[in-house]
């Protein structure tokens, strides 16, 4: 794997399907299993600290009472 800071997401998220793949075959001794579910928690967590960073960053314009104002998407999704 290479090294966490080269990782963006789509690639993180395209060597945990790998490993998922390899886990579900069955096919890697016990060891290797062991290795690859724990590279896997780690790419788990780092994606999920890109996903909320870039949920964090989203804004959307409202507009109200005639003024755009920015607001933040995340408050206006946790209100449904």
């Amino acid at each position: 794997m290479p090294a966490k800071k080269e990782l963006n997401f789509e690639n993180a998220l395209e060597r945990l399907e790998k490993i998922v793949d390899m886990l579900e075959s069955g096919d890697a001794p016990l060891d290797e299993s062991l290795t690859l579910f724990e590279e896997g928690v780690k790419l788990v967590k780092m994606c999920n600290e890109k996903l909320e960073a870039a949920e964090a960053s989203v804004k959307k314009l409202v507009n109200v009472n005639g003024e755009f104002v920015e607001k933040s998407f995340v408050e206006e999704n946790d209100e449904n």
